[in-house]
């Protein structure tokens, strides 16, 4: 920034004189900034003509030659115009008038609370805001604004009687603040805003005069709760996922859907290195449903153990710690199926779970209900869905018409043979075991006989007889 004054500007002739019948003091001017200096800030009104800011006025507003800006003519002492944002302390009832007719907002400061309102000194000229006009919304207690120093619109100027409003000027801005955000957004573009509500559903921000809602579902990667992740008058970055203008009765609405989660970086992006088919992982139970439990492997990732690789009597409760294999991956839909890791599996290690029974194995089993179509029973040393199987009716080895749950009790243990292994199931036979029970029975009786006379119906009686 160059250290010349606006005097030393003016002395070298490089600030024309004012021509009345261009501009007044009142009028709201724009203009392109020509020099930054160290006092001032020079405006090319047009091609004829310049005003200048004291740089003070332009603290909150970082410009540089070349940006547009806008002003009202404050002064045209001695050919110069002077600009500013609102009529300062200087202001006169005159100026005040001048403000009130071109709109030009004017600064003072609240001295005094009233049963009606705030006392507002102007630099000399004392006015009033009714309490109704003091903010955009309503004010219990008046008296915190006593001391400050703020910008109203000029309402009334009758004699040395002059009424303010600030509240007309809060929505003035906020409406040239809704237009000029209004005009930036686009869909993927990422906006700074303000934490403005919470709800249940989401968190709405306030982008500069338009409020945008941002999802539960999109404040994280994680399952949390609204209040978990942002607070009320929170300063966030969000990314603009949506924008749609509805007609309602009173006028268009405009519902803009805005994401926190899209700017974080996506846990899913490297999943392999969480979760790989047959890798051993830890978790922790997030949530039960009807069909299984969630359970969170690392923050933004969550997997499901299937009812089917639990049971219903054995499944696990929100917050319980399991030790898991992980069975598939699927990164497009971010869905990660789980089972129950093998006894004595280690936490990173690999585990590709039980092997499949083989038909013809003589299996141990246990009982886990009894459904209308026969026994639902879990294959010992096998968990989870690799060793459910099925017992069905006329394969129990019981009498026609008994009694199922009666000869079959959770947890009872029974010998079955397996006559079916397949992707799709796998089915067990107690008759069958039975069968093969007594046929090697018989085969191990005929081989003992091998080599020896049959002897007649008495001799095997009386050895029968004599064994007794």
């Amino acid at each position: 920034m160059s250290k010349e004054s606006f005097a030393d500007l003016f002395q070298k002739g490089d600030v024309p004189l004012a021509r009345a019948r261009r501009v007044n003091v009142g009028d709201k001017v724009t203009g392109v900034v020509g020099h930054v200096g160290k006092d001032s800030v020079l405006v090319d009104l047009d091609e004829k003509q310049q005003g200048y800011f004291d740089t003070g006025e332009l603290l909150q507003q970082e410009v540089k030659a070349g940006d547009r800006i806008e002003g009202f003519v404050v002064s045209t002492d001695g050919g110069q115009i002077k600009l500013a944002k609102k009529f300062g302390k200087e202001a006169s009832v005159d100026h005040l008038r001048i403000a009130m007719e071109s709109g030009a907002p004017v600064e003072g400061k609240v001295t005094g609370i009233n049963k009606g309102g705030a006392e507002v000194d102007l630099g000399g000229v004392r006015a009033f805001c009714p309490a109704s006009q003091l903010d955009d919304h309503r004010v219990d207690d008046l008296s915190t604004f006593i001391g400050r120093s703020l910008a109203f619109l000029v309402t009334k100027v009758e004699s040395r009687d002059v009424v303010l409003s600030r509240r007309q000027l809060l929505k003035r801005e906020a409406e040239a603040a809704r237009e000029q955000t209004l005009a930036e957004l686009v869909i993927g573009a990422v906006k700074k805003g303000r934490v403005s509500q919470l709800r249940e559903f989401g968190a709405f921000v306030d982008l500069g005069g338009i409020e945008g809602l941002v999802p539960l579902r999109e404040l994280s990667h994680e399952r949390v709760k609204v209040e978990d992740a942002v607070q009320l008058g929170d300063v966030v970055e969000v990314q603009i996922k949506a924008i749609e203008r509805k007609r309602t009765e009173r006028g268009e609405k405009l519902e803009v859907t805005l994401s926190l989660k899209s700017l974080a970086p996506d846990p899913w992006s490297g999943i392999e290195a969480i979760a790989a088919p047959g890798k051993v992982v830890a978790g922790q139970v997030t949530r039960v449903t009807d069909f299984g439990a969630f359970v969170r492997l690392a923050p933004g990732v969550e997997g499901l153990l299937h009812i089917s690789e639990t049971g219903a009597k054995t499944r696990p409760g929100i917050g319980q710690s399991l030790t898991l294999r992980v069975v598939s991956v699927d990164p497009v839909a971010k869905r990660i199926g789980l089972a129950l890791a093998s006894d004595g599996a280690k936490v990173g290690g690999t585990d590709q779970g039980a092997a499949r029974p083989v038909v013809g194995a003589i299996v141990q089993a246990e009982v886990e209900k009894v459904e209308p179509w026969g026994v639902a029973v879990q294959i010992a040393g096998a968990k989870g869905r690799a060793g459910r199987a099925g017992i069905a009716n006329a394969e129990t080895g019981t009498r026609q018409g008994a009694d199922l749950r009666k000869e079959f009790p959770a947890g009872k243990v029974v010998t079955a043979k397996v006559i079916e292994a397949s992707e799709r199931r796998v089915r067990l036979s107690i008759k069958a075991a039975l069968d093969d029970a007594e046929r090697a029975d018989f085969d191990t009786y005929r081989e003992g006989m091998k080599g020896s006379t049959m002897g007649t119906f008495g001799d095997l009686l009386k050895k029968k007889l004599g064994a007794r």
